[in-house]
């Protein structure tokens, strides 16, 4: 059987661009290059889209390995890369496998590209993507399927133009501190604060503001973290519950990607089998609810004094790296790296051939 040409898109314009080399080395390190050949399509900050030749390092004993992954990892790619028009990749690609966190990817838009070019593609539609992605819209998804999320506030860079201190006082009063400030639209905890107080709430809010013009405000939560995997399409299933247990004072970037292990994850968490069921069933349903497709990562918090359980968001494009949540939590489901990939590849093309056969 001809192997399938698998297009490996990464970097983007977004905040997460870091974060996306290293999901994109880890997945092309990881994929069964017996079964799927690989095409490399970098984005860079400025939204220019190259083509990524292989590279290749000759080792001792005159071995010849790939290394291209080591250098779209290290940031190295746009050496060599040659700049393609886009829509080039229609004719480059069978497959493309979008492996980007954040805006311009995580949000619908390259998904909508992709439905533009008639190319099959990895994870979530349209819809569930841009649903999603902005924590205000998903919260009010989920509130509407009776699924528990904690208290929140909404913040518009016009409300804080024109009337900030009212904006703080509204905050307080509804909130309270500490509270959680984050862009509506970013991921991998990019522009996230905790405030204590209201100096650090005009901060917070400011910065989050950098990164998106609508703010999330959200209840403070004594908890603990937990996460499963989602896969499927109109059957999805949940993988193992994992916990986190962040290095920092809560999972910020650095906690994520930076800490050298410092931050724990504890596969399969240590909680009842009432709860791990009831986390693995809520999960399918907000995944259904934002009519999520191939895979996602669905995350809770469970408060440590009543044990109250809360969605806390889905990302339907999780990270890939060595440090991430996803692929280890199918692992422990007796699912493997590679074996995760092509199951996102096998969704991708059995949603294609169903939308094409109408």
């Amino acid at each position: 059987m001809e192997k399938k040409i698998i297009g490996i898109v990464f970097g983007g314009r977004s905040g997460e661009y870091e974060v996306s080399l290293l999901s994109a080395a880890s997945v092309i390190r990881a994929i069964d290059k017996t079964k799927f050949d690989l095409v490399y399509i970098g984005i860079d900050k400025e939204g220019q889209w190259y083509l990524v030749p292989k590279a290749y390092k000759q080792e001792e004993g005159g071995k010849v390995r790939e290394i291209t992954a080591d250098l779209i990892e290290d940031g190295s790619w746009l050496k060599a890369a040659a700049k393609i028009i886009p829509g080039d990749i229609k004719g480059l690609v069978d497959f493309a496998l979008p492996v980007m966190h954040g805006p311009y990817c995580e949000d619908g838009k390259i998904q909508g590209f992709f439905e533009m070019l008639d190319i099959p593609y990895g994870g979530c539609g349209v819809l569930a993507s841009a649903a999603a992605m902005d924590k205000l819209t998903a919260k009010d998804i989920f509130r509407q399927h009776g699924i528990p999320v904690c208290a929140d506030e909404a913040v518009t860079r016009s409300d804080m133009a024109s009337d900030k201190e009212g904006v703080l006082d509204r905050i307080e009063k509804s909130l309270g501190y500490p509270c959680f400030v984050k862009p509506a639209n970013m991921g991998s905890s990019v522009g996230v604060s905790k405030a204590s107080d209201r100096k650090a709430l005009e901060d917070a809010l400011t910065l989050a503001l950098e990164f998106d013009r609508r703010i999330i405000v959200e209840e403070f939560v004594n908890c603990r973290e937990l996460e499963t995997g989602i896969m499927g399409n109109d059957y999805p299933e949940a993988a193992a519950v994992g916990e986190i247990l962040p290095s920092a004072e809560f999972y910020d970037y650095e906690a994520k990607y930076l800490s050298s292990g410092a931050s724990k994850i504890c596969i399969p968490a240590d909680i009842s089998e009432e709860t791990r069921e009831q986390l693995r069933t809520l999960a399918v349903k907000a995944y259904q609810a934002i009519d999520g497709e191939g895979f996602a990562r669905v995350d809770f918090f469970i408060d440590k004094d009543t044990e109250k359980i809360y969605l806390n968001e889905i990302n339907t494009i999780p990270g890939f790296t060595k440090f991430s949540m996803f692929p280890m939590l199918w692992e422990e489901a007796g699912v493997s790296y590679a074996q995760t990939i092509e199951r996102i590849i096998e969704l991708g093309y059995e949603r294609y051939n169903i939308k094409n056969s109408r």
